[in-house]
């Protein structure tokens, strides 16, 4: 019995082993910065994600019947226990061909007052409903009868890959990703809402990464997650080297069809959101979210017409500052000391992009259409090739 035992737990220790798979850092690629505990986003406490990955079907396209390859990744800011709990944030876009819903309201009052859901292009309106009906089947305002809000999902396009007109995601898979939603480790590449998208000539997804800032005698941390789907290969770079010249005819997309789009290479969308618990207010939040561009463009990232790049930035810090009635005190990180926490976003946004194509398997979508996973081995070779790496 006793090594019965033994045997199951080696068992199952290789399976969960098995089940990580390898980061950017695992594979030796450099990044400058220290990371926090997870060099995840939910390395700023409270911070909790949770993914509903919807993967059915293979060959030729039946709109609503698949290949199904979509998602949805919620991200609460203080976590879903704490219920309606607000804070500072603010957003900015660098190209707007895309969508966060709720962000005109951030703006105009400072303050986030609900997790944010990641989904494709189609699929907003869904997952915004839910949402909804989740807050009162929660009360979520914690008794209140007459309450508005403004829910904040963003979206990137996944159509090449899924069967984006079958609207597949549902409110179930939304409230899967909620229930999910947790701290510590998450997964990577093709979960949640990134579980269909392309980047910089490879496949794409979901990534994250951290920052910690000394400040005297305080440790602060910067996170990032990204779903990330943009971005031409000739214009990838990884730690400086131009890896998407190398490999231009290397594992590109197989594209069946249908036969018409109008997609032009670079095309695509990005969607950044940047948590800290430094003690920011939303005008400096906006400052940090204008930084996310500068990671994006270290990897590759232009921009283009047919891009929605946007981002928001919130902080977790001065919990008590959302009230309704009375006087807040605040506190507020000065100015002047900013820049390095616009060095860490920068450095994380980076590698969490790196993370999302180093995690995404290839994967084969509806009629064929192929996006090819990013060759490590090749990718390593290139790196030693240009001195980067031993």
């Amino acid at each position: 019995m006793k090594y019965f035992f033994v045997i199951s737990v080696m068992f199952i220790f290789n399976v969960v082993a098995l089940a990580q798979k390898p980061r950017a850092r695992d594979l030796g690629i450099p990044f400058t910065g220290e990371t926090g505990k997870f060099n995840t986003i939910t390395d700023v406490k409270g911070v909790e994600v949770g993914y509903s990955t919807i993967i059915s079907g293979s060959g030729e396209n039946s709109v609503g019947n698949g290949p199904v390859r979509t998602g949805v990744t919620a991200i609460f800011p203080r976590g879903k226990a704490k219920k309606f709990s607000p804070v500072y944030a603010n957003w900015y876009s660098l190209n707007g061909n895309g969508e966060m819903t709720g962000t005109t309201w951030v703006t105009e009052s400072g303050f986030l007052e609900t997790p944010i859901m990641i989904t494709n292009t189609n699929s907003v309106g869904v997952v915004r409903d839910a949402v909804l009906k989740w807050y009162v089947d929660t009360d979520w305002y914690s008794g209140e009868d007459w309450w508005y809000t403004y829910p904040v999902v963003a979206e990137t396009y996944d159509g090449f890959l899924n069967d984006i007109y079958g609207f597949h995601v549902k409110e179930k898979h939304v409230l899967e990703a909620i229930d999910k939603a947790s701290s510590g480790k998450i997964a990577e590449g093709n979960v949640g809402g990134g579980t269909g998208m392309m980047c910089l000539g490879f496949k794409g997804g979901t990534g994250t990464a951290s920052r910690t800032i000394k400040i005297k005698d305080s440790i602060y941390t910067v996170g990032v997650i990204v779903q990330s789907n943009f971005g031409a290969k000739r214009n990838l770079s990884i730690a400086g080297v131009p890896v998407g010249q190398a490999l231009m005819d290397t594992l590109n997309y197989k594209y069946n069809g249908p036969p018409k789009s109008r997609r032009q290479e670079g095309d695509g969308s990005i969607i950044v959101i940047v948590a800290t618990d430094l003690p920011l207010l939303p005008h400096q939040l906006k400052r940090i979210a204008q930084r996310v561009p500068l990671g994006i463009g270290i990897v590759g990232g232009r921009g283009s017409n047919g891009s929605g790049d946007i981002f928001l930035a919130f902080s977790t810090a001065n919990e008590n500052a959302f009230n309704r009635d009375d006087m807040a005190t605040v506190t507020m990180y000065p100015n002047d000391q900013l820049t390095p926490v616009f060095e860490a976003t920068v450095q994380a946004v980076e590698e969490a992009i790196i993370n999302a194509m180093v995690a995404a398997e290839t994967m084969e979508g509806i009629n064929g259409n192929t996006a090819y996973a990013l060759p490590h081995d090749l990718v390593m070779e290139l790196l030693k090739k240009y001195n980067k790496v031993d």
